[in-house]
């Protein structure tokens, strides 16, 4: 029987380790976790300001519920994009010093849209090996031809560009990855996008609201041109993560972003957002803008875990983010960490393949600028303990 097969597959996953487990949480995002009635200490949220359970944000969305209520009711194109939406793309643009910005509903869908939208057949994109799920699965939906580089190999790239003949190229690439939490090469990057012609398509899920000049991410951390960035730059950020709230936004030239709204697909057949979240995300930019002291902590506590734990047989990643990775290695041995961590009252997440390479399987700490000292040292002394 057809199902049989499935329960196969899943005794196999269980088998080697990979079975992933849903919790419940019974309290707000925030250090501060309750899972099953127990308390955590959690490191295992993207909230990497804290700002998902601010008061100013809540105070936002309630106010935008009251004057726009909860659903936008349609499609942006039909009659579903609201005057927050409208104010929301604008105040992101001057954020992000692009001359344009247009909303999605998650960062997965703003992919999805890009990449089909700008190639197709007898077009190439050149991706990272470790770009995230979205970005592999948008350029099988473009048809185009995929050319994979090693992570971070700009040598690769530059030789896979210059031997290419397709029509369109587009350079796709996470800016920060999110396992293993070091940066892209972006002005390499880009100065390859200029020399053979190509779109530069830049997923800053994890460094938008965290890296650069007031929190404007990644393009920023590397002082690429904020108040007239490349019209080759396809700049995404996600709204889910360091801006506390959801969904995701693409900011790019005039002409990429009204092409983008007639043909991304993800973006013309779907509902539009609720306009109670664009109205707590416009509160959330104020924050990010004038959010140095929490950088400042969230780089703080980075160096506490890695200081820390430098003295033990873990293994960390050269990572400047608020993404640290603890590498284990073993799929099970990670499983019997985090789960002994879990026990002693800290909730960090074992990462395995096919999310990682095997042999990789790590311990993926997230930090957030709510975080105390106190709750670091905790968990490196707990660490500590299981080296």
């Amino acid at each position: 029987m057809i199902w049989e097969e499935l329960q196969n597959e899943l005794d196999a996953l269980r088998r080697d380790g990979l079975q992933r487990r849903r919790r419940t949480l019974e309290a707000p995002c925030g250090p501060l976790a309750q899972v099953d009635g127990r308390p955590l200490i959690s490191f295992c949220s993207n909230d990497y300001l804290g700002l998902a359970n601010d008061p100013a944000l809540i105070e936002a969305a309630c106010a935008g519920a009251r004057a726009w209520g909860v659903g936008s009711g349609a499609s942006h194109l039909v009659s579903g994009h609201l005057a927050p939406h409208e104010a929301l793309e604008r105040q992101l643009a001057t954020f992000t010093g692009f001359p344009r910005t247009l909303l999605f509903t998650t960062g997965y869908l703003a992919n999805l849209g890009i990449v089909p939208a700008l190639v197709g057949r007898g077009d190439a994109v050149f991706a990272d090996k470790l770009n995230h799920a979205s970005l592999i699965d948008a350029v099988q939906l473009s048809r185009a031809d995929s050319r994979r580089y090693p992570h971070g190999d700009v040598a690769a790239l530059e030789r896979m560009l210059a031997t290419s003949t397709a029509k369109r190229k587009l350079i796709l690439t996470d800016a920060v990855f999110s396992m293993d939490g070091d940066l892209a090469p972006l002005p390499t990057l880009l100065a390859l996008a200029e020399r053979f012609n190509a779109w530069l398509v830049v997923d800053d899920a994890h460094g938008f609201g965290v890296l650069g000049a007031h929190g404007r991410g990644s393009l920023a951390h590397f002082e690429l041109p904020h108040l007239s960035p490349s019209p080759r730059i396809v700049y995404m950020g996600t709204l889910g993560k360091a801006a506390g709230a959801s969904g995701a936004f693409v900011a790019a030239h005039d002409s990429v972003i009204e092409w983008l709204l007639q043909r991304a697909r993800t973006y013309v057949f779907t509902t539009g957002s609720s306009p109670l979240i664009a109205c707590a995300l416009s509160a959330s930019l104020e924050l990010i803008a004038a959010g140095d002291a929490r950088r400042a902590q969230l780089r703080q506590l980075a160096t506490q875990l890695r200081d820390g734990l430098a003295a033990t047989r873990w293994r960390l990643l050269p990572s400047p983010t608020a993404i640290q990775p603890v590498i284990i290695g073993d799929n099970f041995e990670a499983l019997r960490v985090a789960a002994a961590l879990f026990e002693r009252g800290l909730w960090v997440p074992a990462i395995r393949p096919p999310t990682v390479a095997k042999g990789t399987a790590r311990l993926r700490v997230s930090l957030s600028a709510a975080h105390t000292t106190e709750q670091v040292a905790q968990l490196v002394n707990a660490l500590r303990e299981l080296a």
